[in-house]
């Protein structure tokens, strides 16, 4: 099932209401750390720490006169404290309030990203280990290849998806950083401790080196990473739209009780969240390239930098959530059809074993280009006359000089090519 609350936790990560409240904290947060430094009679914080508050419709109402949202902010905050209005913002600019409420947000975006992940992660663990020994056709170039089984599919994914993991995680750290170093990064009106006294209370770390903002890199970071577990589950929703193909039908999403896969055709069962989430993997993409671009600003900093981020951010944390509680339910509801991946094996008449014929011939002397084109010419004719391969080895008279039909036979043995599975499960820490 979708996890609503997570949905819904997200949207409010990237309220205006829940921006400000993160300013709001900060800039009491500052108060606080200039008392400590006697800039702020106590008294007068005491007051702050128990009256400050804003109001959202004002603050819009304020902005509309301003232009300007951080001022519009600190205007309606001071409403609520009237003497005391005059030590809010003391020594920061902005971007000091703009870029720690945006960490935050980013961080606490990130923490919900990663337990949808973990969520993903033991589903497909589970599907990988249900279907371990489910032989299936490995596919390359679309074309059957050898035997692989579906469990060891899903042991792809589920490493990918812990590779992702430690991605997210990292990212997620990186955007760990705050910055309240004043106009130009300088501390010129503002005491590094303040920086210091308001990052640690906020969980978060003072950035090492600032300008008017903190860098960009550590934004870009966090927005490709997104866009690389877009990729991903873009990845996996493919390969099962291409496997539930009616003349594959190997796998197949969920369809539910009163579904209408069609509005004309009655009998459709469509693919359409995995679709869904092949196309939202193309804005997380664009995404990360205007993530890319804002790297790159004017001097201490512009603010050609800011529009975007107020699209990107929100739109590709909350894009990606919604993704993985989609693809979550897809993995755990999977219609997985193993008859149908024993009945596809079949298809090539036993071709997918070549490479096994090939090698037994080269052991027996032959070079690889010799028995290559031994077993070739074999192949091509199971192409051309729908014979069945082990029979058109039985009766070729060079494949017959050197493997005698029993060795033929134990070359078709699907057991050989799935004997490793328990070393690869256990490599990819599936147990």
């Amino acid at each position: 099932m979708i996890d609503r609350y997570s949905l819904s936790k997200m949207s409010r990560i990237w309220s205006d209401e829940h921006k400000m409240e993160i300013m709001l904290k900060i800039e009491v947060l500052c108060c606080e750390a200039m008392t400590k430094l006697g800039a702020i009679p106590k008294a007068a914080m005491d007051k702050i720490r128990k009256n400050a508050k804003f109001d959202l419709e004002e603050v819009r109402r304020l902005e509309e006169r301003t232009k300007h949202d951080v001022v519009a902010f600190i205007q309606s905050v001071g409403q609520s404290l009237g003497p005391e209005a005059q030590y809010l913002h003391m020594g920061m600019t902005s971007s000091d309030l703009l870029d720690t409420s945006l960490s935050m947000q980013c961080v606490e975006a990130g923490e919900i990203l990663a337990n949808d992940v973990k969520k993903l992660l033991a589903a497909l663990k589970d599907k990988a280990k249900k279907y371990k020994d489910a032989v299936c056709i490995a596919r390359t170039h679309g074309v059957h290849a050898e035997p692989t089984t579906f469990g060891l599919k899903m042991a792809i994914w589920y490493d990918e998806m812990n590779r992702n993991l430690e991605r997210l995680q990292a990212a997620t750290e990186g955007m760990r950083y705050g910055k309240l170093s004043g106009a130009v990064g300088t501390y010129a009106n503002i005491d590094p401790s303040v920086e210091e006294y308001v990052c640690q209370q906020l969980n978060l770390k003072p950035a090492n080196v600032a300008t008017q903002i903190i860098q960009r890199d550590p934004h870009a970071h966090f927005i490709m990473t997104i866009a690389i577990i877009g990729c991903s589950l873009e990845k996996f929703a493919t390969e099962i739209r291409a496997l539930q193909k009616t003349e594959l039908l190997e796998v197949e999403e969920p369809f539910f009780k009163g579904q209408i896969g069609s509005s004309a055709m009655p009998h459709k069962r469509n693919p359409v969240t995995c679709e869904r989430i092949c196309g939202l993997s193309r804005i997380l993409r664009a995404n990360a390239i205007v993530a890319m671009e804002n790297i790159n600003l004017w001097h201490e900093r512009d603010i050609s930098h800011s529009s975007a981020e107020r699209v990107i951010l929100p739109d590709s944390t909350i894009a990606l959530n919604y993704m993985l509680n989609k693809f979550i339910p897809i993995i755990e509801g999977l219609l997985v059809y193993p008859k149908n991946m024993i009945a596809n094996l079949a298809k090539t008449r036993g071709l997918i074993y070549s490479q096994r014929i090939l090698l037994e011939l080269m052991k027996k002397g032959l070079t690889r280009d010799a028995a290559y084109d031994m077993i070739q010419a074999c192949a091509m004719q199971v192409w051309q006359e729908s014979s069945e391969f082990k029979d058109v080895l039985f009766r070729d008279r060079r494949v017959r000089k050197y493997l005698s039909q029993n060795e033929i036979n134990a070359c078709f043995d699907i057991k050989y090519y799935i004997r490793h599975r328990d070393k690869i499960f256990k490599q990819a820490g599936i147990r």
